[in-house]
């Protein structure tokens, strides 16, 4: 169901829903919906994703919220080169006050883009008062790390799996850079410095992900544990996950980001003055090649 239908508990979507939104008892279901795509994110996505959090936080009902995936994969990363593809369209601006992307150039048009539909998207949906579950199985990419990292816990299923392959781009980290704080320094390293795909038996090894489970048990088991949470008042929620965050912040999580922000643009700056291409050339077929050993 798309985020301003009516609410139903009925899953059925059309094709032009990007995200579907349904309600079971104090928990909210919030999944992309580009299955075909393994749920890549473009524009459209974040929007209907902000909208869809706008919504759960303004219901009184809801205490939790769950996002996850709909099909096998959670999000493939950002949209590099399906048909819905929305690099150089106008967008809301909601994360960051600047002007639009679409009549610049460069790191004028990247930057301003970038620092609202990936980054500010990301801290923002960070700070949502009520607890936020990932619900994890099958990809998650780049792009898709960035989201799972933006929610309070992480479960995944035993099928699921975590790489951030930027660096094959010459490009140092997904905009939303927590890599040393979700793992640690040397796992972040491990990560960025191979391209590999992380397990999620791993992930929970290095604190990344909170619980591992089967993939026929992903959505009982998460819905268990969000209806778990839901018991607890609004308020005490609410002002523990600040108090976590304000400490993660003061760890260097929010200055570390901006610092490789800047790195991130120069990356793009570098790709775009050498080869005419701010992605260094890779696109999604290389990527997958790199992964197969090909």
């Amino acid at each position: 169901m798309a985020p301003d239908a009516p609410e139903s508990t009925d899953p059925a979507v059309t094709d032009e829903e990007v995200v579907t939104y349904e309600v079971r008892g104090p928990v909210a279901f919030v999944r992309l919906n580009r299955p075909q795509y393994r749920n890549a994110q473009n524009s459209r996505v974040t929007y209907a994703l902000d909208a869809a959090f706008v919504r759960a936080v303004d219901d009184d009902a809801v205490k939790v919220i769950v996002l996850g995936g709909n099909g096998d994969h959670f999000c493939a990363g950002h949209d590099i080169g399906t048909p819905g593809r929305d690099i150089d369209q106008s967008f809301e601006r909601k994360a960051v006050i600047w002007w639009d992307h679409v009549p610049a150039a460069g790191v004028d048009s990247r930057f301003a883009r970038e620092s609202e539909v990936y980054l500010g998207m990301c801290r923002r949906w960070r700070e949502i008062p009520k607890p936020v579950i990932a619900m994890v199985q099958g990809a998650c990419i780049a792009g898709g790390l960035m989201l799972a990292w933006s929610c309070d816990f992480i479960v995944a299923a035993d099928d699921a799996f975590f790489s951030d392959p930027v660096v094959r781009m010459g490009i140092p980290g997904v905009e939303y850079f927590a890599h040393p704080w979700v793992t640690n320094p040397r796992a972040a390293k491990e990560m960025l410095f191979t391209g590999e795909r992380m397990p999620a038996a791993r992930a929970y090894e290095l604190g990344m992900v909170n619980h591992v489970v089967p993939r026929a048990e992903l959505e009982e088991r998460t819905l268990q544990l969000a209806e778990r949470i839901a018991e607890m008042p609004r308020l005490g929620l609410a002002l523990a996950k600040k108090a976590v965050n304000q400490a993660e912040d003061l760890q260097g999580l929010r200055a570390g980001m901006d610092s490789v922000f800047g790195l991130h643009h120069a990356a793009h700056a570098h790709n775009a003055e050498v080869g005419g291409d701010s992605l260094g050339g890779v696109d999604v077929r290389r990527i997958k090649d790199a992964e197969a050993g090909r």
